[in-house]
């Protein structure tokens, strides 16, 4: 994701909030990176087949997952490629699952913006911003849980600001698992809920999360 020293906090591109679906707070966004990892790990065994499972599954929306370098970003359509892409980070399958989660809960007018619209506030936050962090993580991290568990793999959440205010991971973890079990009772994002059924069926995890899609965040 784009970054730059002078964006002290996160800041939208003006998009009124009818034409957003799911946003609990229009002002703010987080990309998730695992900064304990080393740039050079090699690529996850199981990433081709995600990418491959992705392009597929939404192959109607006309966007792909992109394996990328250090920074996870969403680039519309456009002169330079036919189709939308989500690259994640790194080779990670969690920063995969996570950047799809992003995109999950984007609206179709923010799906048409780079990064949806938004900035990104990167790591050293102080107690403020990063509370905003956590707050408008709480879904995005609630549906890669979901995907994690569809893939048969163990999730943690990501507080992500090793050099700044220390987070409260014990309370966010919390409020990431509550909202899950909202997602399971009430239903996923649709696009959430397909993936979740495509990832159960590709990797085989055995009891498959439940999935039923409503059309909101």
């Amino acid at each position: 994701m784009n970054t730059a020293s002078s964006h002290a906090l996160f800041k939208s591109i003006e998009v009124k909030s009818t034409e957003v679906e799911g946003l609990a707070s229009e002002d703010l966004v987080i990309h998730q990176e695992n900064l304990t990892a080393n740039a050079n790990s090699e690529v996850d065994p199981d990433v081709p087949a995600l990418i491959a499972l992705f392009n597929i599954t939404f192959e109607d929306f006309n966007t792909r997952l992109v394996l990328g370098g250090d920074e996870p970003i969403y680039i519309p359509a456009g002169n330079e490629k036919p189709y939308h892409q989500i690259v994640f980070a790194h080779g990670f399958f969690s920063s995969a699952l996570h950047e799809i989660a992003h995109w999950c809960i984007a609206g179709e007018k923010r799906r048409l913006l780079e990064d949806y619209g938004y900035w990104y506030c990167p790591d050293g936050r102080d107690a403020t911003q990063q509370a905003d962090f956590e707050k408008v993580e709480i879904k995005p991290q609630a549906i890669e849980w979901a995907f994690t568990e569809a893939a048969g793999r163990k999730f943690q959440v990501s507080t992500d600001n090793l050099n700044g205010a220390q987070p409260d991971r014990e309370g966010f973890t919390h409020n990431v698992a509550t909202q899950l079990t909202r997602y399971k009772e009430l239903g996923f994002p649709l696009r959430a809920a397909r993936f979740i059924d495509a990832l159960s069926a590709t990797f085989n995890c055995g009891e498959q999360a439940e999935s039923t899609g409503v059309d909101a965040s």
